[in-house]
Parts: structure tokens; sequence; C-alpha cells
């Protein structure tokens, strides 16, 4: 079966030159799908591809990058809001994900969307960084008093917190998995690897190793895979702005065994490989070889990441895809919990109809379409 468009173009971009009009409409609506609609108007403007594209789907891609770069602007003032906040505390304000591909100025920031604020602090100061926020306007979410005891006693982060006049979200981090999960990375760490660049005093991001070492953690342990490509393709631009760096594959390994997150690592590199065409030098692909799982289940997980990994389009759907997605969602919860907390969470989540606890809309759609 063919690739999705959007992959082929992510591999290729120069087939865009060969696109007719239905072609570049379905490029469009599986971009737009994955959240990679700016991420592919970057692409073509730095290949100088830009010429290509029609003049209708052309208003698309100028209006995706238009709000990607007001999207960086609000990222830029919301970090600028937080340093001042917390800055009597004298703590590092380690910030993850989009922010800190923003604030690094690293090329994925240019195209990508950001749907919140994600920031590591130690856990030692988890409840100063909370009450000093309070005072800044910010408030928690999930106020029921289980919810609260969930986040608080097993997560990785406390509940999210939320600004009462921007409607801006925060995740406060003290680890980059659950207390819960099986995976047991050092959050110490990563605060001491931690850089920033001189005059930004207390606010820092994740080396460069560790950076895609969460990247990849996040996407393979996470159960909502919606956006799974455009997480994907994070990974795969981190690797190839970094993979520069004389001796990079060989400290990324390294860092991965200390970290205890080489299975994250080896399925994030498998995929960047497989789907968006990254170059894995032998020396890593014979490290990946000599710790991937058995056979048998790394065609169950091809199976599974190779449908789930797909824009959320109609166009890519493949049989199964439903299904995959579900299947990913239990492992992710499998792979934060035990059972003996895991099986009670969900059951509560379930009967009292939470989001988390609900059946994942990629499921129902599978239920519908194959009800005998």
């Amino acid at each position: 079966m063919n690739a999705p468009l959007v992959l082929q173009v992510l591999k290729s971009p120069e087939a865009v030159a060969g696109f007719t009009a239905t072609e570049w409409d379905l490029l469009v609506r599986q971009a737009k799908a994955a959240n990679l609609l700016a991420h592919l108007h970057v692409v073509f403007m730095d290949r100088g591809l830009d010429k290509a594209i029609p003049e209708r789907p052309g208003l698309h891609f100028k209006a995706a990058h238009k709000i990607a770069r007001r999207s960086v602007l609000a990222v830029r003032w919301e970090v600028s809001q937080l340093q001042e906040a917390l800055h009597s505390l004298a703590i590092p304000i380690v910030l993850l994900k989009g922010a800190a591909y923003v604030m690094a100025e690293l090329p994925i920031s240019r195209g990508r969307l950001f749907h919140d604020i994600d920031i590591l602090v130690p856990g030692s100061a988890l409840e100063d960084v909370e009450k000093r926020l309070m005072g800044w306007g910010w408030r928690t979410t999930h106020a029921s008093a289980y919810d609260q005891r969930y986040y608080r006693t097993w997560m990785h982060e406390i509940p999210p917190m939320k600004q009462i006049r921007r409607q801006t979200v925060l995740d406060i981090h003290h680890s980059i998995l659950p207390l819960t999960a099986r995976l047991k990375p050092d959050p110490k760490k990563l605060l001491s690897q931690a850089v920033n660049i001189e005059g930004e005093g207390d606010l820092y991001w994740l080396c460069d190793v560790d950076m895609i070492l969460h990247s990849a953690t996040h996407l393979f342990h996470d159960g909502e895979l919606e956006h799974g490509l455009r997480d994907l393709v994070d990974i795969a631009e981190l690797l190839r702005h970094f993979a520069t760096r004389d001796g990079f594959w060989q400290a990324l390994c390294d860092r991965a065994e200390e970290m205890d997150l080489v299975r994250p690592l080896v399925y994030g590199l498998r995929y960047v490989d497989i789907l968006l065409g990254v170059v894995v030098p032998d020396q890593a692909k014979a490290w990946m070889r000599e710790r991937m799982p058995g056979r048998l289940l790394v065609s169950v997980m091809d199976g599974l990441f190779l449908r789930a990994l797909q824009p959320d389009h109609a166009s890519c759907n493949r049989w199964g895809t439903g299904l995959a997605r579900w299947m990913l969602f239990v492992r992710s919860h499998y792979l934060r919990m035990p059972l003996k907390l895991l099986i009670p969470h969900l059951l509560r989540k379930a009967f009292t109809g939470d989001e988390e606890g609900a059946v994942p809309k990629e499921v129902q759609r599978f239920i519908a379409n194959n009800d005998p």
C-alpha cells in the first residue's frame, strides 16, 4: 500500500513539483490533520519549492505559517511571564518540548504549533512553584479530590494549570515519566545537564541528547496518537540538527542506557528511519539491533505504530488503524502504572465518564465500521 501523500512529501519534498490539483487538495487535508501544514510550508520555502504550490493550496500553507509565527510569539510571551513569576525562587526552569524548541531557536520551532507550555522543575520546589503561579493568575484544573490525588501521588506532574486571563495551559513536571512507570529516568540527571544561553538566567532547556530522549519517551509512552506523526517529525528534525556534532550518536545511545530510556529511543530511531527516511548510521543501527525486542514483538509493534503514526485522516486509515490506536492507548497505561493501580483507575474513569477513561474516538470508529 502506498504511503499517504504527506509522508511521501516529508521524505521527498521535491515530489510536489508534479502534483495534480487533486493531489494538492489531499496533501493539504492530510497535513492539516497531522498538524504539519505550517511545517511543510517551511520545508517548501527552504528548498525553493514555494513557486510550485498552486495559488489556492498556497493560501492554506501561508495561513498556517502565519498562525505558527503567532504561536511562537505567544510562547515567548508566556515564557517571559513564567520567568517573572518564578524568578525570586532562584530555581532552574527547564522548558520542555515546543517551548524549548522556540527559546533554543531550533529549526523545528519554525512552522510548529503549540498547545501548552511544559516545564520541568526540581521536585522539592513544586509547592513553591505552584503557590507562586497561583499568585500570578494560574489556577489548577482537575478539581476533584481523586484527580488531585492521582496526579500528586502517582504522576510525573501536578494537575495542569490554566491562566485565568489568557486561558493558556501550563504543565509542571518534576520528572518525564510517572513515578509508577516501569522505566525510571532520573530527573536530577536531566536537570544537571540542562543548558541555556548567556543572559537567560534561570531559564534552561534539556541538552541535545536529553531533548531527543524526552521527545521519544513522550511519543512512545503516550496513548494519544492523533498527532503522533508531528511528534515523530520533531524527533526527525532534532536528529538532523544535532547529528552534525562529533560523537553525537554514541553520546545519544550511551545517554539512553544511563537514563533507562533504551526502548523509547530504539522505537524512535526505527520509525524515523522507516517513515521519514532519516539516515541512522550503521553504528547506531548495530546498537539498536542488540537491544531490539524479539522478532515477534517487533512485528507486532510495527503493525501497531505503522498504522497509528499515520495522519488522523480518513484517506490514511488502513484496516485496523482504530484498533491499533486503542491497543497503544491501553499499552501506554500499562507502561505508566502497575495493574493493581491501573485497573481500579480505568474503571473509575470509565464509570465517571471522564475523558481519560473514555473510549478513544479511533476505537469508536473501528467499532462503528466493523459492527457485525
